[in-house]
């Protein structure tokens, strides 16, 4: 007997956005939560990714994430503990229009190219799931559903009255064979305190996990429906992307982007068709979490006898359930309790436990004053390599620079600095004006202000060097790139 037609194809597309403000100063807006390392090293990018394709029968990943987050994105999946995806598409927003405008796009680029029948499982980047075996069994299941041409979402069952989530209000079972299949009959957004308790004690309202199966014909219809406009705007998006041919880097155009409302998958769609009965829910039996404030990241250290947690290098003395993470340096602690303590190269955070939710207001008084900080850590990743700022001051900026083996850096000019370079480790190959040279370790350059120039690495060691920066303007704003190996010059 021929089964391949019950063979169900699951393309998983992970959702990679979102700044993390409350995960401040860790999360950062040029990297954001899903590439914050957690206690065991790993990124939620990265778990998220190596869960998608522990999936049976799973090689593939779509991923719909920022232009600036494209790089470091496939370096994670190029080191994934399990191996790297056969095939990796990336779907590069020029800036975020949240999550409806996002599957809308990756639904009609999989439907021209997968097929309307295959199965999208959308997953955020930022979410922990450790039951490996019960996620891939409600992922079957959901599937499963989602091939009758149901749109299927994953509730979670509440432990407390948690006033940062959504919540579903479920209904009755699909079926008596299915107990564990319920219809949908609202979403429901963040609930104070009262009626979060009031939700965990009726019994049928689970957790909103924002993850969602359906076909990629499903869920375009849906938008046809209740949100025509999203998918207009998506239409022409994927239109432009299909003529663009750029392989699997595929940026999405900002002009046409730009027109897109900024709103949820769950506001756009999934609250009106809840409403008209198209929803299933999957209530999950596995271990979940958003890991959306200090509070859930110190969760996942072990505790000590008085209930304090930690990484790095600390010392406790009459301390009481305490987090601190450690960067660099020793942190000590004493006589204090309920406190959570994050120390970063540049920024200390010192933070009641009750109080973890306003940790995203210190982002927003940061950008109000223009403080780079909100934005970038002292170590800044590019896709050519790093950036360290080491010191800086009136006129001057001093920064380490590592570019990795066979990489370079923009063809580039400054109108407002001029740079020296001293050679730590490795070879430079420079480029400055009409001459091309190589400068050894221990050797130097200078490249004057309104100078063409580039720095590669053509060995097979990192390339490590201490770069000067001079001039009345240090922003990293001040380049003019004229060639990019990245895809950082509009063409």
């Amino acid at each position: 007997m021929d089964r391949s037609k019950d063979k169900i194809r699951i393309v998983p597309v992970i959702l990679s956005g979102g700044a993390g403000t409350r995960l401040w100063p860790l999360s950062r807006e040029s990297a954001p939560k899903p590439s914050m390392p957690l206690p065991d090293g790993e990124t939620l990018l990265a778990k998220t990714a190596a869960r998608a394709l522990a999936l049976p029968g799973v090689d593939e990943l779509v991923t719909v994430t920022n232009r600036e987050y494209y790089f470091h994105t496939r370096d994670a999946y190029a080191g994934l503990r399990s191996g790297a995806p056969k095939r990796a598409s990336f779907l590069l927003e020029p800036f975020g229009r949240n999550t409806a405008p996002a599957v809308a796009v990756a639904a009609l680029w999989a439907e021209s190219t997968v097929g309307k029948d295959s199965i999208l499982l959308v997953l955020p980047a930022d979410h922990l799931v450790r039951n490996q075996r019960a996620f891939a069994a409600a992922v079957a299941q959901a599937a499963r559903i989602a091939r009758t041409g149901k749109l299927v979402t994953f509730g979670i069952p509440p432990t407390h009255p948690e006033t940062g989530f959504g919540y579903i209000e479920c209904g009755d079972a699909f079926a008596k064979s299915k107990p564990q299949v319920l219809k949908a009959r609202r979403f429901v957004e963040k609930p104070p305190l009262a009626r979060a308790k009031k939700y965990l004690a009726a019994g049928n309202y689970l957790w909103n996990s924002g993850m969602f199966c359906f076909t990629p014909g499903t869920i375009v219809a849906a938008f046809e429906t209740h949100a025509p406009e999203v998918l207009a705007v998506a239409r022409r998006v994927v239109r432009a992307l299909a003529g663009a041919n750029n392989g699997s880097m595929l940026e999405i155009d900002a002009k046409l982007f730009g027109a897109a409302p900024d709103i949820s998958l769950d506001y756009a769609v999934m609250e009106k068709a809840a409403a008209a009965g198209e929803v299933a829910v999957i209530r999950g039996s596995f271990d979940w979490s958003d890991i959306g404030s200090w509070q859930a990241v110190a969760d996942l250290a072990p505790a000590d006898m008085h209930g304090n947690h930690g990484q790095g290098e600390r010392v406790a003395i009459e301390t009481k359930r305490t987090y601190v993470n450690a960067g660099d340096r020793l942190v000590a602690t004493v006589g204090v309790e309920d406190l959570v303590i994050v120390d970063t190269a540049d920024a200390v955070l010192v933070a009641h436990r009750e109080h973890l939710q306003r940790v995203k207001d210190v982002v927003g008084e940061l950008k109000a004053r223009g403080h780079e900080s909100y934005r970038l850590h002292k170590t800044v990743a590019r896709p050519w390599g790093a950036y360290t700022t080491l010191q800086e001051g009136p006129g001057f900026k001093i920064k380490r620079i590592e570019v990795k083996s066979g990489a370079a850096l923009s063809l580039q000019l400054h109108h407002r600095r001029s740079e020296h370079w001293v050679v730590v480790a490795g070879v430079a190959k420079v480029t400055r004006g009409d001459d091309v040279f190589d400068v050894q370790a221990n050797g130097s350059t200078y490249i004057p202000v309104e100078t063409r120039h580039r720095l590669e690495n053509p060995g097979k060691d990192p390339l490590v060097l201490i770069e000067v920066q001079c001039g009345d303007y240090l922003g990293e704003d001040d380049i003019v790139r004229f060639e990019d190996k990245y895809g950082r010059v509009a063409g």
